[in-house]
């Protein structure tokens, strides 16, 4: 097994589960029985944390996300096959096959916003498919633009159907799994407060809706992908499947030269 040398600390394995026990709960809260999905946002934290989320008991943690293809591809290396990685970061198109190929484990990529990086998962993916057997399609959101931020991925609304269109259509190996936002941070601080609705929200639920419009089928087959640490309550609130959540489950973030992809730590006591 990849992991058999790699411990785990009870007392950071406990601090862990009780963070995400009670994300667990504010989401049960807000969800009015719909079912959430959490992704634990484990970028620069190391493989030893994902480790006792994934073993802890009775629920074992699947759903982790990460925001540099490097750092999940080594981790994805060292921990178990049953792990459900995320790739929700910024992604260079010449990236996409590398990461496609190489993690088998890889259940969904959150930042596709052109044809060109749907085309080389698509290549990724379909030589993966050559040397294993696969028994499901590799999840892909197509990201929105929806704050109109210079700074900030995605694809503008009004182009969202074209490109949905392209992943149905000319990407075999993919599935259309529904459409991601990150959004304006004010606009998120001032929802999160519950002074009125995340106008990035409500644009984001509009372009799912007109997608489904256009391309001709029912809109709830897409997924929502909106919320993080600091507004997910909110995000689900407005319809949200899904949430991204980081430091509040895991502490803050260490400085990306200070990360370490494991921790060599033991668990003997003195």
């Amino acid at each position: 097994m990849p992991n058999d040398d790699m411990r785990i600390e009870p007392q950071r394995a406990k601090q862990l589960a009780g963070n995400i026990s009670n994300v667990y709960q504010r989401i049960e809260k807000v969800a009015s029985g719909r079912k959430v999905r959490l992704i634990a946002v484990s970028k620069l934290k190391p493989a030893n944390d994902i480790l006792a989320l994934h073993h802890q008991e009775p629920h074992k943690h699947l759903d982790f996300g990460e925001n540099y293809a490097q750092e999940l591809t080594e981790k994805a290396g060292l921990l178990p096959k049953s792990i459900r990685w995320h790739m929700i970061g910024a992604l260079q198109t010449n990236k996409c096959k590398p990461l496609a190929e190489q993690v088998s484990n890889l259940y969904c990529v959150s930042s596709v916003d052109t044809a060109k990086k749907a085309d080389a998962l698509e290549k990724g993916r379909a030589a993966l498919a050559e040397k294993q057997e696969l028994s499901s399609k590799l999840r892909v959101l197509v990201q929105v633009n929806t704050s109109g931020e210079a700074e900030k991925s995605g694809v503008e609304p009004g182009e969202t159907a074209e490109l949905c269109r392209h992943v149905r259509e000319k990407c075999p190996h993919l599935q259309l799994a529904g459409v991601m936002t990150i959004g304006a941070i004010a606009r998120s601080q001032q929802a999160a407060t519950g002074e009125g609705v995340n106008e990035d929200f409500v644009a984001l639920r509009e372009t799912r809706d007109k997608v489904g419009k256009e391309l001709g089928f029912d809109a709830g087959e897409l997924e929502l992908s909106m919320g993080m640490s600091s507004d997910f309550e909110a995000a689900i609130g407005q319809g949200s499947d899904e949430v991204r959540v980081g430091t509040t489950i895991f502490g803050d973030r260490p400085a990306k030269k200070d990360a370490r992809v494991k921790n060599e730590t033991t668990d003997e006591k003195p």
